[in-house]
């Protein structure tokens, strides 16, 4: 028992002569030693003003505003398949879908187009236009919109293709109809705009029960017509 607890003993103090030895060299460890290059950071540098920053990491610390000389669009025109410039004003007095594409899309695009077939073909004769403008304007001239619309029979009057600047599209995009659209980049939604030109609601096509709400808004909004046009 006596020698188990001499060899305990020393163990014990072997251990803690070691501890200190190695808390002794680590004090006495040179400034340039490992890790003496190592930067913390903590609450005592966390924080940097201006005064300790080169010009360069400065300059932008200005919030941007908009130029105070581009009006907002409320309102756009844009070329028609036919040749002919279309307006926000031609189509007021009757309700209106607004859809981006552009003719080269080989599958998106087509399926939405197809959709618009449909409403086309469910609400013909009853005043409803459908407005399909192209985010490739460069290549969607009038002729190939002439082409691409007869793919779908389009009828000349109801479902219109329109195209123009593509700087001005991205702005109609963001600007009225509050969609994102770049060159050859556009949602999956249509935007139904009322007799007046305001927008009553935003539909993602794919989705079939949306497809079905826009049907039925239309619906309303064409038998609102036809009341009041009997009152």
């Amino acid at each position: 028992m006596k020698i188990f607890t001499h060899v305990t003993l020393i163990l014990v103090a072997g251990i803690a002569l070691g501890l200190l030895a190695r808390q002794v060299r680590h004090s006495a460890a040179p400034a340039d030693g490992p890790g003496a290059d190592e930067v913390i950071y903590g609450n005592d540098n966390a924080v940097v003003d201006n005064a300790t920053l080169r010009p360069e990491d400065i300059a932008n610390d200005t919030p941007t505003k908009p130029p105070e000389d581009v009006a907002w669009l409320s309102e756009f025109e844009l070329l028609e398949r036919s040749g002919e410039m279309v307006s926000t004003d031609d189509l007021k007095g009757a309700p209106y879908v607004v859809s981006f594409f552009f003719s080269t899309c080989p599958s998106i695009c087509v399926s939405q187009n197809q959709k618009l077939k449909e409403l086309q073909d469910e609400f013909a004769g009853r005043g409803v236009r459908f407005v399909a403008i192209s985010v490739d304007p460069e290549t969607d001239t009038p002729e190939v919109l002439r082409e691409y619309a007869a793919r779908f029979g389009a009828d000349k009057d109801q479902w219109l293709f329109l195209t123009g600047d593509l700087n001005y599209i991205r702005r109609i995009g963001a600007e009225i109809f509050q969609q994102p659209v770049n060159k050859q980049f556009h949602t999956e939604r249509f935007v139904l705009v009322d007799a007046d030109g305001k927008i009553e609601g935003f539909y993602n096509w794919p989705e079939k029960r949306q497809l079905a709400e826009l049907k039925a808004s239309i619906e309303s909004m064409l038998q609102e017509e036809a009341s009041s046009k009997k009152s």
